[in-house]
């Protein structure tokens, strides 16, 4: 708004091309041409008196208004498009009705009242980013080139004002250098009273540097602005470092807090570095890296349900109940409960699921309605029939592949009948379109050249399915990631490739068949490795739900690492939830616990899996069918090799300062010192704890509460205290706590003595080294996954090079493993905070148990077959196969299980006598490709 406000002001051309901006036209040199079927709107800026058009019709008005009849003043301009762009009825130039390709706006809707019955409510409303107008040090709305984080990712977006080419607001110019300013609204009780910090800051403004980077055809140099990086998440620490280190991000330790207007025409930041020196520099942008706040709205919504808030009007729950609100049947997920990242929202939002769906059990399938799909067309002996269509994806493809050419080429092509190519063929609106098309040119094949099928394949089956034609009679070209990604400098030969990729599509595509999915029946069972507080919390949540979950703890006692640990830094008794929870389980019906119990072998599919244990004392085997398996192994705290732990009693990780302090109190103490980053972000282990920075602050604020006259001293690197922990930062401070900052590269030298135990450290405001004595050093030690070599071995895990079991997706799919119907909760899967192991074992639990509602499933006909004829049982599948699932029958030739063959195509590609074929792989299909890639050398 800010620059079609400006633009407006400078005249009727500056007008019509800001509003070409909003409209989607691509200005950049040479892309014009993508978006000649675009008619540019025409820019209204009546002569007072302002008079309403007289036409009822949206699209009369808006042509009514089609003709510049005049240039006003610049103020008078300013304030006219001022008005406009705040038109709270938005009904007058109907330019947007115009404008927008999908036909999706209509102003004639009216709000409706509806009243539901339901028996639980989540409340997922969210937050919204920060409202800067406040900070006019900020000079935000006072330079065009200020802008938020928000913002700027729609610069970078592909349907945003400048279809994703980065370029100045103030003049259309490519930046030479941004600067992102952080904390803009989070950790703040002096501007604007949010104390928090927002979690996902400092994330997001390194992916912005990064993708801006890559937008770049000047090599932009990025500099972003912090006072600690808080990167907590699993492999966070790795993305900052290859930003910092490979890709050439500056991080600078400072806060700004003046930002001036320079003759230059860019903006002078003057900012202190650490040290105290005062600096200057010039950027051509500044992005404000804004936090999270609870709308108004929010807060009306808590008060109309009576449900309570904290004093930052977030949801207030409880660290053993993190998604339950304090009135009973409400549950809230997601960024109202508090800032988080889309990882922990998404998690959240299952385990609100979960906790719904326990409440719920009795009324399951009372109120559900499925979707009807037609009748499958019989498409055996027809002549290929294909349809190509063709996705620009914003400008991720057609930034660099020319769409249209492409799209030609695709209708001279055997077997096409029809193509097309759309701005975003995965949208909805499209998928509408691609159906239509299907059935008016009666189309039994269909290709889409676009993106990555690992994403967006199962999307473009349902549309498939919705016409009545077999999802396999489907074939995707990948033009995206294994061409316009990669050939960004060279636009002729990516649409060479284009062409290619999509030219061995076709060909594939008129070899494909139908092919049937096999029903089985789910087993209504679930299997829970590991009874610490995520896996004894899971089990619950399937039991709840009216499952069978068989519970297998390898220790003599459940607990797991949690009863090392005392008490939250809430004040949450962590033993006491423990007993809780060990009690529920032990006494619930649907719950059978194992103790010292091991995992020998694994076998089966989603819904009806096979895990052999040898259990007890006795050592006795035991077999469990089951549908659903959810891993819960667990973590410890790293066992430092370094400052003398273990050598010298007085130094202790804070685990066991923890228990310390409840057993023998502080009184004995004067001075104790803390060392953070002990075993973490380092050479050996790359990636942040999470937890360690939240452990120092809570028994740092222990000692104060137990010895107020305790000098207590946190040597730290950067404080992680996301979220609403920032509190207890700032109450540790208030309470005397000293903080010093080290660097990575000189750490606090320890030297135990009799009289203490001696601390050298660089102080980096005094630029020298400071010494004190401690009585005791507690060591921030960071966290190691429990041992699951042998687990991973025997049931075909992923995981990261830390140790941590792999998720499916860090976004999509955050508790599910890559193997269908396995999931994974708590520190097994990274570092956390025990109030997070438990919002994401209920997530694990409503996943698994999403799973074992359903009454059967449809198996994947991607399998691999023998042919017996061929088969000279040389026991190379046998010995190749991942999985273990070929063997030799009674027959003397190689059998395998279509009910458990992964689809992964080794037995097939190994096979000497090719007696092997992988469906939808089968050996036509992929020499059709090759075929069909060599045309276009021969």
């Amino acid at each position: 708004p800010a620059t079609v406000i400006q633009a407006v002001a400078q005249g009727k051309e500056a007008a019509q091309s800001a509003m070409r901006l909003l409209k989607g036209q691509d200005l950049a040199a040479g892309r014009a041409k993508d978006w000649q079927a675009v008619e540019p709107p025409k820019v209204a800026v009546p002569v007072e008196p302002r008079q309403k058009p007289p036409h009822a019709d949206p699209v009369q008005r808006a042509q009514g208004f089609g003709e510049v009849v005049g240039i006003l003043s610049e103020e008078a301009a300013r304030a006219e498009a001022s008005r406009c762009l705040a038109c709270a009825g938005c009904a007058e130039c109907m330019l947007c009705v115009q404008a927008c390709l999908a036909g999706a706006v209509d102003h004639g809707q009216k709000p409706r009242e509806m009243e539901l019955q339901v028996g639980s409510l989540i409340l997922a409303s969210g937050a919204r980013p920060y409202q800067v107008q406040p900070l006019d040090y900020y000079r935000y709305h006072l330079s065009p080139d200020v802008v938020t984080s928000l913002e700027f990712e729609r610069y970078l977006s592909p349907s945003g004002p400048t279809q994703g080419h980065l370029l100045r607001p103030s003049n259309q110019q490519e930046p030479k250098k941004i600067a992102w300013l952080q904390c803009v609204g989070s950790r703040d009780t002096n501007r604007c009273g949010n104390g928090y910090c927002s979690s996902v800051c400092c994330m997001y403004a390194i992916k912005q540097a990064l993708v801006a980077k890559e937008h770049s055809h000047q090599g932009l140099e990025c500099t972003i602005f912090n006072m600690d990086l808080r990167t907590f998440g699993k492999d966070y620490e790795r993305y900052y470092l290859r930003a910092r280190d490979q890709e050439g991000v500056r991080f600078v330790k400072s806060r700004i807090h003046t930002i001036n207007d320079d003759p230059s025409g860019g903006l002078r930041i003057e900012y202190a570095t650490g040290d105290g020196q005062a600096k200057e520099e010039i950027f051509d942008m500044v992005v404000l890296s804004v936090g999270l706040e609870v709308p108004q709205s929010n807060a009306d919504l808590s008060g109309r349900l009576a449900v309570e808030t904290n004093k930052y009007r977030f949801a207030d729950t409880k660290p053993m109940t993190p998604v339950a609100t304090s009135r009973p049947g409400v549950l809230v997920c997601g960024s109202f409960q508090g800032p988080k990242d889309i990882p922990s929202s998404v998690t959240e939002a299952s385990a609100a699921a979960c906790a719904a769906a326990g409440q719920l059990a009795p009324a399951r399938w009372t109120e559900t309605r499925s979707v009807e799909v037609p009748p499958q067309i019989d498409v055996t002996g027809q002549e290929p029939r294909i349809g190509v269509f063709v996705c620009k994806c914003g400008i991720n493809i057609a930034g660099v592949v020319d769409v249209p050419a492409v799209t030609e080429y695709a209708a001279t092509l055997p077997h096409v009948v029809h193509t097309d190519n759309g701005l975003f063929v995965c949208s909805q609106d499209v998928q509408e379109q691609m159906k239509q098309k299907i059935k008016e040119h009666n189309l039994n094949r269909v290709v889409v050249a676009s993106c990555s099928p690992k994403t967006h394949e199962a999307i473009f089956m349902d549309t498939l399915q919705a016409c009545g034609l077999n999802k396999y009679l489907f074939e995707m070209a990948n033009i995206r990631n294994h061409d316009s990604w990669v050939h960004g400098q060279t636009p002729q030969q990516a649409t060479d490739k284009a062409k290619d990729l999509v030219r061995m599509a076709v060909a594939r595509a008129g070899t494909l068949k139908a092919l049937v999915e096999t029903k089985v029946k789910v087993n209504p069972r679930a299997l829970v490795v590991g009874g610490g507080v995520a896996g004894l919390t899971a089990a619950l949540g399937v039991a709840d739900q009216g499952y069978e979950v068989v519970l297998v703890e390898k220790e003599a006692q459940l607990g797991g690492f949690g009863r090392q640990l005392t008490h939250t830094i809430e004040g949450a008794d962590i033993n006491a939830h423990l007993d809780q929870l060990i009690e529920r389980a032990s006494n619930h019906p649907k719950i059978q616990v194992l103790t010292q119990s091991l995992v020998v072998k694994f076998s089966g599919y989603r819904g009806n899996f096979t895990t052999e244990l040898i259990v007890g004392p006795g050592m006795y085997e035991r077999k469990i069918n089951h549908g659903a398996l959810i891993l819960a192994t667990g973590a410890s705290e790293y066992q430092p090799t370094e400052y003398y732990y273990k050598q010298d009693p007085r130094i202790l990780t804070q685990v066991e300062l923890g228990r310390r302090l409840e057993e023998r109190g502080s009184g004995d103490l004067k001075t104790v010192a803390m060392i953070q980053c002990v075993g973490s972000r380092n050479a050996d282990f790359v990636n942040c704890s999470r937890i360690c920075c939240q452990s120092a602050v809570k028994n740092a604020l222990h000692v104060k509460e137990q010895n107020p006259e305790a000098l207590v001293c946190v040597l730290y690197r950067d404080i992680r205290t996301y979220g609403l922990l920032e509190d207890y930062y700032t109450l540790a401070r208030q309470k005397g706590v000293l903080f010093f900052r080290y660097d990575q590269n000189e750490p606090p030298v320890v030297e135990p003595s009799d009289e203490g135990i001696n601390i050298t450290f660089k102080d980096h405001v005094l630029g020298r080294p400071v010494s004190l004595k401690a009585d005791l050093l507690g060591l921030s030690a960071g966290m190691r996954p429990a041992d699951t070599d042998e687990l991973a071995s025997i049931m075909k895990l992923a995981r990261t090079t830390d140790g941590y079991l792999m998720e499916a997706h860090v976004k999509l799919r955050p508790v599910d493993m890559a193997a269908d119907g396995v999931y994974v909760c708590g520190t097994a899967h990274g570092p956390k905070l025990v109030t997070e192991s438990i919002a994401q074992a209920y997530a694990a639990a409503g996943r698994a148990a999403t799973l074992l509602a359903q009454s059967e499933l449809a198996l994947s006909p991607v399998t691999a077959r023998v042919t017996p004829e061929l088969c000279a049982a040389c026991l190379i599948c046998v010995y190749s196969c991942p999985y273990g699932v070929p063997r030799i029958n009674a027959d003397g030739v190689s059998e395998i299980d279509e009910a458990m063959c992964r689809g992964c195509g080794i037995c097939a590609a190994e096979c000497p006598a090719k007696a092997i074929q992988l469906s939808w792989y089968e050996d036509d299909q992929i020499m059709s490709q090759l075929d069909g890639l060599l045309e276009g050398v021969m």
